[in-house]
């Protein structure tokens, strides 16, 4: 097993050891409470609103004891929202065939920031936010992906957690657990253990995917309450280092094979007895002093278009709410960032540097306003002139200053670095990034080209193999591309004395040897899937393609289509039309790119 899917699971398991602007109804007032940790936005009064934050920080305190961690950090920031009835929730809910759909509490996820939405009115919307809590935790403290199964049974565990004033009590199962494994039936062990994060019953709504989260739970609980936590080291060492089944690696591990594992389970769910973990409630949960202030119904009228922006039913709506606001208050920063992320998204550099620019000169003290006006620097091409990197690399510092555990900013901040002719810095900078927030990706991509810039060329191998053992085929894919280039500049330099120049990751940093030239681009490579609608071939010997992906055509050029890396077929066809593709490409401009490997759907 890899060392951070080690790492991780180490981590894991110790703990289980143990139109306008938006409509605000009524006349009540919007406060905002701040305690160490959290935000809470609510228009349900102190009471409710304090009450709110002092749940997640109970769950923060009680996550940061299990995992014996002194620092817990959450790779995005994360704004609660806590609603006094459901009338008010409703504005915020996703739509189903055009209505508000169903639910006491939501998660909504973003680039840039999170929200956690509850609605007060009900007796408990807790429960459905904890478990995607937990999910945020891990990302932001635990270095790689598991098992679907025992990511979504530790969650469903973390968040049935119970915390008062003298204990907090881990482990308890909820009644409605039993309850849909009686009325739905069970999974087989095998099939709930094969199950991926691009599987079916994962990611389609239905009685199959229900039935996954519970019995996930019920094994997680089973595992932990016999003893078998330890154990499961061994398992993933086997199914993926040495590549064995599910039903021989559990035979091997854990002594069982999987028809014996399912009797197991079900004798366990069946007796109803279970054991959970009753710990001191930990010392570091402030429940005192949290600062309260009012808010305007402009204010909050922000943050709820906000919360639009971030979701795929009201994004368009956002827009001409944070217009509106901009009507009333000219200089409301919190508009002006909105305006500017939402342009961002839609390609539309101009106008979202200009609302950049109007927010960071009304509130000069919001890290990501700094964090984006560098980013679109970058954009005209400003990370290729040396004169105007200092400008950039001020920007990212003060997004730094005002959120130490900003890892996008130290990110462009690694790339900044590498322009200036400064690699260790730059690799000191992505290997931050990747600190703050281990379960991204791009930042994982990135860091492999810092290492690649270093010549530290196992660190960069070591790295990449872990991703390719990453369960999603998109990653995987961009892992063997960039990872054939790593293995051919290693042996290259190993063969030969080489010269390796460094630059800019939007340029190209050349390895020079007396027998050979390997140009490679430290840029990130990105993904996409579409179908190409055309080839251009008229220049010899590079290639053009144009790429319909989702609503926007992209020019993707392959700089040589005899030497491109092309899976699913013998090799390039200048032919191809209608052709389904997944691409590994480096961005060049906002729809163009170079080409990295294509494979054939």
């Amino acid at each position: 097993m890899k060392r951070s899917a080690r790492k991780s699971i180490r981590f894991l398991l110790a703990a289980l050891a143990v139109s306008s602007s938006p409509a605000l109804a009524g006349d009540a007032q919007w406060i905002e409470i701040q305690s160490p940790h959290f935000s809470v936005i609510t228009d349900a009064g102190e009471r409710s609103g304090k009450d709110a934050a002092v749940r997640f920080e109970q769950m923060r305190a009680v996550f940061g004891a299990l995992m014996v961690k002194a620092n817990v950090n959450l790779p995005i920031p994360l704004q609660i929202l806590a609603f006094r009835n459901g009338k008010e929730f409703k504005q915020v809910v996703p739509l189903w065939h055009g209505k508000p759909i169903d639910v006491a509490g939501l998660f909504q996820p973003g680039q840039d920031r999170c929200f956690i939405m509850l609605d007060m009115g009900v007796e408990n919307p807790w429960t459905v936010v904890y478990h995607e809590y937990a999910h945020q935790l891990m990302n932001g403290n635990m270095s790689a992906e598991l098992d679907p199964w025992l990511e979504e049974g530790f969650a469903e565990y973390f968040s049935s957690i119970e915390v008062d004033g003298k204990q907090a009590r881990v482990g308890k199962i909820p009644s409605e657990t039993y309850q849909i494994l009686q009325q739905n039936g069970y999974m087989k062990v095998a099939d709930l253990l094969n199950v991926r994060h691009n599987s079916a019953t994962y990611n389609e709504s239905g009685d199959h995917r229900t039935v996954f989260y519970a019995e996930s739970a019920m094994l997680v609980h089973y595992l932990s309450d016999n003893g078998l936590i330890p154990k499961l080291g061994a398992y993933f060492t086997l199914k993926i280092e040495k590549n064995v089944g599910v039903d021989a690696a559990l035979q091997q591990a854990l002594g069982m094979n999987a028809p014996q594992f399912d009797k197991a389970l079900r004798d366990y769910i069946s007796s109803g007895r279970y054991k959970y973990y009753a710990l001191p409630t930990p010392a570091d949960i402030v429940e005192k002093g949290y600062v309260i202030k009012p808010l305007s119904t402009l204010d909050a009228s922000t943050v709820i278009a906000d919360i639009h922006l971030h979701s795929i039913d009201y994004h368009d709506k956002a827009v001409g709410e944070f217009l509106e606001i901009l009507k009333t208050d000219p200089n409301n920063p919190a508009a002006s960032r909105g305006l500017g992320y939402a342009y961002l998204q839609k390609g539309n550099f101009r106008d979202a540097g200009e609302y950049f620019k109007r927010a960071a000169a009304a509130d000069s003290k919001d890290p990501r306003v700094h964090y984006y006006s560098a980013m679109l620097m970058t954009r005209d091409g400003s990370l290729n002139r040396r004169e105007e990197l200092p400008v950039i690399t001020r920007e990212l510092e003060t997004a730094i200053s005002l959120d130490p555990n900003f890892a996008d900013a130290y990110t462009l901040l690694a790339f900044a670095a590498a322009q200036s002719g400064e690699p260790s810095k730059a690799l000191a900078d992505m290997q931050k990034a990747v600190t703050l927030s281990p379960r991204n990706d791009e930042y994982r991509f990135d860091l492999a080209q810092m290492y690649l810039s270093n010549q530290r060329f196992d660190d960069a191998i070591s790295l990449l193999k872990t991703l390719i053992n990453n369960s999603s085929p998109e990653v995987a894919q961009r892992g063997v591309a960039l990872l054939n280039q790593v293995q051919e500049i290693k042996s290259l330099n190993a063969s030969q004395p080489a010269r390796v120049a460094v630059g800019n990751p939007s340029a190209s940093a050349v390895v020079e040897a007396p027998a050979a030239t390997i140009v490679t681009d430290s840029s990130p490579v990105k993904f996409a899937k579409g179908a190409i609608v055309s080839v251009d071939c008229s220049a010899e010997p590079s290639a053009t393609l144009n790429v319909l992906s989702g609503s926007k055509t992209m020019q993707l050029r392959v700089a040589d289509r005899k030497n491109v890396l092309v899976l699913g077929a013998d090799g390039f066809s200048c032919d191809w039309k209608k052709q389904k593709v997944a691409l590994n490409y480096r961005e060049t401009a906002g729809t163009s790119g170079t080409v990295v490997s294509i494979e054939l759907q």
